[in-house]
């Protein structure tokens, strides 16, 4: 399989291959959000105790994972770029430079998730939680350069056109996970196991068999080979640094201000009882799957769209970025009708309790309204990287996802706003969070038509 088709060829099979890029991206992601849904099943059969650890512990650590990941994620139209210009032996020059981001960022993840631990008491988690949720960070910081290694194989492979391999990997991953995580933390005959640092652990193991897959596809594939990526490591280059840094920093910032804002809504809607703060999390559950959908479209589109910026083909690019936003239009239309049409029977397989299966029924046609604008300012946000847009996107998230999501919804739940009543209910939270983001998707929508005016080649209209 060529690495891309070659500049003369028509723009007409673009949407034919980024659909099936992204079908095989989706199908990754979703068996990685697995991951942490094996855990929150097992821990739960567990004992009460250790799904309560769990719950603190691994909101913890996604918040920095997810956080770091989106920063190694922004890279891939880097090498997209340098794909598409011919220049497969920079592509290697340029990984290699990334792994001094990856030590940088490995050493900041693991202060994080280390020194946690002692904001425990602040946030007034039980102490008989502690030693638990101490213990499973700690396994977890060593697991995270592990995973944030692997995360710049995937992100190579999408950036070159090789999710499929991503994909199986990811795959296999969800094969090991399962049963260790059974095993290890439910134990087996005599032994009663490891509580939830046995998910902890088993993490670790996918997280490293799934580095040392990585490196034997780098090191044997064909595809791989033509990027001369062993080679010796060169000397710290300042400018590629600062190139990777203006598309890495603000994308893990943005990333943690949308994962902060999550974690203030839970917080703030707890307080309105069991009921309300289940409803809530079953809704969280399909806002993150929901939102497999665009991301998984949008790391296929920002690839082939910083692939033909590369080969000189501007147009095209432009052409393509311009359907890529109707791509994501329409299929947040679908996912959002999918929600409001069967929000009753897919939120029964999550709970038998009738209160909490009526309020999170009723939650699901906010979250679809929430999914439209979220996909939307998404894809925009994926092809601003691929002409080096990055700040614009991260002034605005502050105030729009804290400003008006959290804010937004807090004073309307339970102090009231221009004249409605409080609302003592979670969808005040969603609703403002939808607006924020609303707000969000025309003010970048705004933005990408811009940089698209001023970057239009004038008069190759015509051209792919």
């Amino acid at each position: 399989m060529p690495d891309a088709p070659p500049p003369g060829l028509s723009a007409r099979s673009e949407p034919a291959w980024i659909a099936r890029q992204t079908a095989t991206v989706l199908v990754g992601q979703l068996a990685t959000m697995a991951y942490s849904i094996t855990d929150t099943i097992v821990a739960g059969r567990h004992s009460v105790e250790a799904q309560a650890a769990l719950s603190v512990a691994a909101a913890v650590f996604i918040s920095v994972y997810i956080s770091l990941l989106a920063a190694i994620q922004a890279l891939q139209p880097v090498w997209s770029e340098l794909l598409g210009a011919g220049r497969t032996a920079s592509v290697g020059a340029s990984v290699r430079q990334s792994l001094y981001l990856l030590a940088a960022f490995s050493a900041l993840g693991i202060a994080l998730l280390l020194s946690a631990r002692h904001l425990l008491g602040f946030f007034e988690v039980p102490r008989s939680l502690h030693a638990d949720v101490a213990r499973y960070l700690t396994i977890l910081a060593a697991a995270l350069p592990v995973a944030l290694g692997y995360r710049v194989f995937s992100t190579l492979s999408q950036a070159i056109g090789m999710a499929h391999l991503v994909t199986w990997l990811q795959l296999a991953g969800l094969a090991i996970k399962i049963p260790l995580s059974i095993l290890l933390t439910q134990g087996h005959g005599d032994w009663p196991g490891l509580g939830i640092a046995g998910c902890a652990w088993a993490t670790l193991v996918v997280h490293v068999s799934l580095l040392v897959l990585a490196l034997t596809l780098l090191l044997r594939h064909r595809r791989y080979q033509r990027l001369r990526l062993w080679r010796r490591p060169e000397a710290f280059d300042w400018p590629a640094q600062r190139h990777f840094m203006r598309l890495a920093i603000p994308a893990g910032l943005a990333a943690a201000v949308e994962i902060t804002s999550f974690a203030l809504m839970a917080l703030l809607i707890a307080r309105q009882g069991e009921v309300a703060a289940s409803a809530h999390q079953i809704a969280s559950n399909f806002a993150g799957i929901a939102y497999m959908f665009p991301l998984s479209l949008a790391i296929a589109s920002s690839a082939r769209v910083s692939y033909w910026r590369g080969a000189g083909r501007e147009a095209l690019a432009q052409r393509l970025a311009r359907r890529c936003l109707g791509f994501s239009v329409l299929m947040s239309i679908a996912v959002a009708a999918t929600l409001l049409v069967a929000r009753g029977s897919l939120t029964a397989h999550y709970t038998d309790d009738a209160a909490v299966h009526a309020l999170s029924s009723a939650l699901l046609p906010w979250i679809g309204i929430y999914h439209l604008a979220d996909s939307l300012q998404l894809m925009c946000i994926f092809l601003l990287r691929c002409w080096r847009v990055t700040l614009a996107p991260l002034l605005i998230y502050p105030v729009m996802l804290w400003g008006f999501g959290v804010a937004g919804g807090y004073w309307l739940a339970y102090h009231g706003l221009a004249g409605w009543p409080a609302q003592q209910a979670p969808w005040p939270f969603w609703a403002a969070s939808a607006l924020g983001l609303a707000i969000t998707a025309a003010l970048l929508t705004g933005l990408l038509r811009m940089v698209l005016r001023l970057h239009h080649p004038k008069g190759a209209l015509a051209a792919g």
